[in-house]
């Protein structure tokens, strides 16, 4: 069963989810603007080694701890590779302070009826046991949501929580991820249908159970305030989803009990051609003001 002391952690603990978790579609945009362009290397195997450079610099660096970096989500790869010789997630809890969290889903299906849930998974226990094996806490897997539709995004809320049974029962807590994308002109009435869809999932699970939640930002701040109430919840993380950095802090700060898990938004402004120095930095201004707008309110 998943470890109380990270239990704890993230349920009370004040900071955020680091989301590290670009896999084979975004690595190459993330890589670019970390400053390393296409023509730095040939085949995903040297992509993947550059963006696992890259994951272990910003991990090692001074301010990446878990006095405010109180979870972090991993690819598979990163979970398979090493930092300094120990498995990346054993070393982030027991150098860094930080609960490890895997992503398990292998990405979206063509839209249907407004949504796109998450393709199959056939390989999902065999991921999970192995995950369980290298210390993983908990898992995160996203599907979208496009467009205000009451029967899409029932279909979308039941896919996670049926997904999400499958992962409790190997003692993991999953992060369900139904993402609204921001740009939709009906954003609000998608939210409105997506709490009633997930309230009723969270009532239907057995008391003893907990789940986590990721979230696009809402419209209206505190919409989300009865998920985060609710007893089957460990706690809600809020995704950047294209907003900028300041403009997903100002969002944050308004919604009291959510804090970020942001991926893009956490390495803007980082670069391979900065020194250690002006990484670390940048690093750790980029931390302070999402921890800030994390524990805000």
């Amino acid at each position: 069963m998943a470890n109380e002391k990270q239990a704890d952690q993230m349920r009370s603990g004040a900071g955020f989810v680091a989301a590290l978790d670009q896999s084979g579609g975004s690595t190459p945009k993330a890589l670019r603007l970390y400053g390393i362009g296409e023509d730095a290397y040939s085949g995903d195997d040297e992509m993947f080694g550059l963006i696992h450079e890259m994951r272990a610099r910003i991990i090692k660096s001074p301010a990446f701890t878990g006095e405010k970096v109180i979870g972090a989500i991993l690819f598979e790869r990163t979970m398979d590779g090493e930092i300094d010789g120990v498995p990346t997630a054993q070393y982030l809890w027991e150098e860094r302070g930080v609960v490890p969290f895997l992503k398990v889903d292998k990405g979206l299906a063509d839209e249907v009826d407004g949504v796109q849930l998450m393709k199959p998974m056939p390989e999902l226990d065999a991921l999970l046991n192995k995950a369980v094996s290298k210390g993983i806490f908990g898992t995160k897997m996203r599907s979208v949501i496009n467009k205000a539709s009451p029967s899409g995004i029932r279909a979308n809320v039941a896919q996670q929580f049926e997904v999400g049974r499958q992962i409790l029962a190997h003692g993991l807590i999953p992060i369900i991820e139904p993402e609204v994308t921001i740009s939709i002109a009906d954003k609000a009435e998608a939210e409105a249908i997506l709490r009633d869809e997930i309230a009723a999932q969270l009532d239907a699970l057995p008391e003893d159970i907990q789940v986590m939640l990721k979230l696009t930002l809402p419209e209206e701040a505190n919409f989300y305030k009865p998920l985060i109430d609710h007893p089957r919840v460990m706690r809600v993380v809020a995704l950047s989803g294209g907003y900028s950095r300041d403009e997903a802090n100002d969002r944050l700060s308004r919604n009291t009990g959510m804090i970020a898990s942001f991926s893009r938004a956490l390495t803007e402004g980082l670069s391979a051609q900065q020194a250690d120095g002006e990484f670390d930095g940048e690093l750790g201004k980029t931390i302070s003001s999402i921890h800030a707008a994390s524990v805000a309110g």
